[in-house]
C-alpha cells in the first residue's frame, strides 16, 4: 500500500554521494524511528551521514557517524501514568503548546551543548551539502544552515498543519484545515470552522507573545556564535527560517487530510517501513502460524504501558480475550497472572513483522501515527484506544476513512472493546 520512499530523491542524484547532517534530537522512540528511516534511505544511496540522535543504534556502516544526545531523555517528564489515570476518571488532560516549546528549547540547548556537537560545529573543516532537521514545536534549528552554508530540509512527523506549512508557504485556511491538536475531521460544520479559526488565532497570539522570543533567544545565544566563529555574518532568524528547500511530511492523503500543497511539500508517509520484513522469532512465528481463526495484536505503543491499567480493567480484559476463539497477543511490560490459554503476553513485540503476517487480522492500538501507517500498509483493521497528543486525531480520521473503530479509555474499556471486537470480526467491511 504505502511503499517506502527514497527520501530526498528530488535533491540527491544517484551518481553523486553527498555529506548530509540529519538532526533528530527529540528523545522519543517514535521520532527516532522516523530519523532512522531518513538515515537508512540515504545510506542506500551511498551518502555520508552524520546523525544527531537520542537513540543511537551503533549501526555498523562506514558512511554513518552517530552523535549521541541521549541525555535529552531526562527532559521529557514521564506523565503517561497521569494521562491514563485522568482518562480513566473521565477528566481532561490538556496539551500545553507553550510547555512543549519550553521543553524543545531546553532540548536544543542541551543538544548544542553536547561535547560531540560542539566539536562538530567548531571544526571549520566540517562541511555538509544538506541538512535534514525534524520540526517539532521549534524553529531555531533552522539556523544550522547558516553555520554550514548549505540548504536544509524540514521533516514533519505528523499530517500537514498550519504551523509547519507557514514555514514553506502561506497558512492554509482554518475552514478546511484542522489544527494539529484538533480532533475535528473535515468537512467542518459552522461551529467546527469557528473553533478551528479560534485555535489558529490563539496559536498566532502564542507565537507572537511567547514562542517567537524563546526561539529568537535560542538562535542568537546558541547558534549565532558558531556562525560568527566561521567568519560569516549571522543572518536574522527569519532569513534562515523561511529559506528551507523542502518539507517532507510523514503523511498520506489516503489516511489524513487531503490538502492542496505547494510543490516543496512532499507526503512521504510510510517511508520508515522497510521493504524487507524481518522474520519472526521461531516461537512467535509458530504462534501466528497456528492461529487459524486469526490473531488479534494488542499494543499501546512505546510510551504508554499496559501495566498502568487498573487491576480491575486488566482482569476484565483477560476475561473478554479468553472468550474469543481468536488468539490474542498482548504487548505487556510485566508478568500477568491467570492468563487464558489463547492469550499470549510479550514484553517486546516486533510490530511490523506481526502485522505483516496473514493470520494477524486486527490491531488494537493507541492510534499513534506510525502504528496507524503500518496497519494501513499491511492491510489490518484497527481498533483505536487514543490516549494523548495526536492519537485522538489519528483515530477519528481512521474511523472517518472506514478502516477503524474507536474505543475510549475508561473503566468500561473491556465491555466497550468486546462490542468493537464483535463488530469487527462479524462485519465484512
Amino acid at each position: 500500500m504505502l511503499r517506502p520512499l527514497i527520501v530526498l530523491a528530488s535533491l540527491l542524484a544517484f551518481s553523486n554521494a553527498y555529506k548530509i547532517l540529519v538532526v533528530f534530537p527529540f528523545p522519543a522512540r517514535s521520532h527516532s524511528i522516523l530519523g532512522n528511516g531518513v538515515v537508512d534511505a540515504l545510506l542506500k544511496g551511498n551518502h555520508e551521514i552524520t546523525h544527531v540522535t537520542a537513540f543511537p543504534r551503533k549501526k555498523n556502516s562506514p558512511n554513518l557517524r552517530e552523535i549521541d544526545v541521549s541525555k535529552n531523555l531526562v527532559l521529557i517528564p514521564d506523565t503517561m501514568r497521569m494521562v491514563v489515570d485522568a482518562l480513566l476518571r473521565n477528566t481532561n488532560f490538556d496539551i500545553d503548546i507553550s510547555e512543549f516549546v519550553v521543553i524543545t528549547t531546553k532540548m536544543i540547548s542541551q543538544t548544542i551543548e553536547n561535547p560531540a556537537v560542539q566539536e562538530l560545529f567548531n571544526n571549520p573543516n566540517e562541511k555538509f551539502d544538506a541538512i535534514v532537521i525534524e520540526w517539532f514545536f521549534n524553529d531555531a534549528l533552522s539556523g544550522l544552515s547558516a553555520i554550514f552554508k548549505c540548504p536544509y530540509i524540514w521533516v514533519s512527523s505528523v499530517d500537514p498543519h498550519w504551523r509547519v506549512l507557514a514555514l514553506v508557504d502561506e497558512m492554509p485556511s482554518p475552514t478546511y484545515t484542522p489544527d494539529m491538536t484538533s480532533t475535528s475531521v473535515p468537512p467542518f460544520n459552522f461551529m467546527q470552522r469557528a473553533q478551528e479559526l479560534m485555535m489558529q488565532v490563539m496559536g498566532l497570539g502564542l507565537n507572537y507573545f511567547v514562542i517567537n522570543n524563546l526561539q529568537l533567544n535560542a538562535y542568537q545565544n546558541l547558534l549565532v556564535p558558531f556562525i560568527e566563529k566561521r567568519g560569516y555574518k549571522a543572518p536574522s532568524l527569519n532569513e534562515v527560517l523561511y529559506n528551507s528547500s523542502l518539507l517532507l511530511s510523514n503523511s498520506h492523503p489516503s489516511m489524513g487530510t487531503a490538502l492542496s500543497l505547494p510543490q516543496n511539500v512532499k507526503a512521504v508517509g510510510g517511508y520508515h517501513i522497510g521493504r524487507d520484513v524481518k522474520p519472526l522469532p521461531d516461537d512467535l512465528k509458530k504462534t501466528l502460524d497456528n492461529s487459524k481463526d486469526g490473531l488479534i495484536f494488542f499494543s499501546l505503543g512505546s510510551n504508554v504501558k499496559s501495566a498502568y491499567l487498573p487491576d480491575k480493567v486488566k482482569r476484565e480484559l483477560l476475561k473478554v480475550f479468553g472468550g474469543l476463539k481468536q488468539t490474542v497477543l498482548w504487548k505487556f511490560e510485566e508478568e500477568l497472572p491467570d492468563t487464558p490459554p489463547n492469550v499470549h503476553i510479550m514484553k517486546w513485540a516486533p510490530q511490523t513483522s506481526i502485522l505483516a503476517h496473514p493470520n494477524c487480522i486486527i490491531f488494537i492500538t493507541h492510534g499513534g501515527l506510525l502504528s496507524t501507517t503500518e496497519a494501513v500498509h499491511f492491510g489490518k483493521a484497527i481498533i483505536a484506544i487514543p490516549i494523548y497528543a495526536d492519537q485522538p486525531t489519528n483515530s477519528k480520521r481512521a474511523v472517518s476513512h472506514g478502516f477503524a473503530l474507536q474505543v475510549e479509555l475508561t473503566m468500561n474499556l473491556a465491555n466497550d472493546l468486546k462490542v468493537a471486537l464483535e463488530e469487527m470480526i462479524s462485519n465484512p467491511m
